[in-house]
């Protein structure tokens, strides 16, 4: 219950306020095991009230998940909105990233998407790109599998969307994707993480970290990483 909770950023007291509950303490006492596993209709109220504050503040979260039940290919090999604004720096504190080029007006980013680099030239058509994008184009477009160092910013170049921020993975930029990028006006990241398990990893943990600020609970800040 907690985990659903948390990925739609909804707090205990507003959950038990939308089921109707006496107190938020029954919330907290299915999520801490201090009580037996609630029954079937407790547990639809639970989807139901989960689902109705999401529609009230947008349906932001149940686009997501649809859209990542119903990619069209592997591409996509993680796709998330942030529960709050994530500054730029955090990001490339979190993947270990090196800013090749930046303009100065971009600072935040609202989700990211990891994509496969090999399968999206492979697998989407033009219209399939945009899915790429969940809610918002305002996130980093992190591209792994790199085949050409050219080959992402190619891709985001011949695009009517143009994500926030890019990120190559594994890869470093060459001249030319910089030029793309200055071109466009897109902050350009190398990111070394070793594996791209570890990228997700990171990711995800940053999403962690970004919900529980949203939730107002206290965060350690990311480690420093040293170039």
């Amino acid at each position: 219950m907690r985990k659903w909770r948390e990925l739609f950023a909804v707090s205990q007291t507003s959950l038990s306020d939308k089921m109707l509950l006496s107190s938020s303490a029954v919330i907290s006492d299915y999520e801490s095991g201090r009580r037996e596993s609630p029954g079937t209709k407790f547990v639809r109220r639970f989807v139901w009230a989960l689902l109705k504050i999401d529609e009230e503040r947008g349906s932001r979260f149940i686009r997501e998940f649809a859209r990542l039940t119903s990619s069209p290919s592997m591409a996509v090999m993680d796709l998330r909105e942030f529960p709050i604004p994530v500054r730029v720096e955090y990001l490339c504190k979190a993947i270990k990233g090196e800013i090749v080029t930046s303009p100065s007006n971009v600072r935040e980013v609202y989700g990211y998407t990891i994509v496969d680099e090999k399968k999206v030239v492979e697998t989407l058509s033009g219209l399939e790109y945009s899915q790429l994008f969940g809610a918002t184009t305002e996130r980093a477009l992190i591209f792994t599998n790199i085949a050409g160092e050219n080959s992402p910013m190619m891709i985001v170049r011949i695009s009517n969307l143009k994500p926030r921020v890019v990120v190559f993975h594994g890869v470093r930029p060459d001249e030319h994707s910089i030029k793309l990028a200055e071109y466009d006006r897109i902050p350009l990241i190398y990111s070394s993480l070793p594996t791209v398990e570890q990228l997700v990893k990171t990711l995800r943990k940053l999403y962690r970290i970004a919900l529980r600020r949203k939730l107002g609970r206290p965060v350690r800040p990311p480690p420093k990483i040293s170039v």
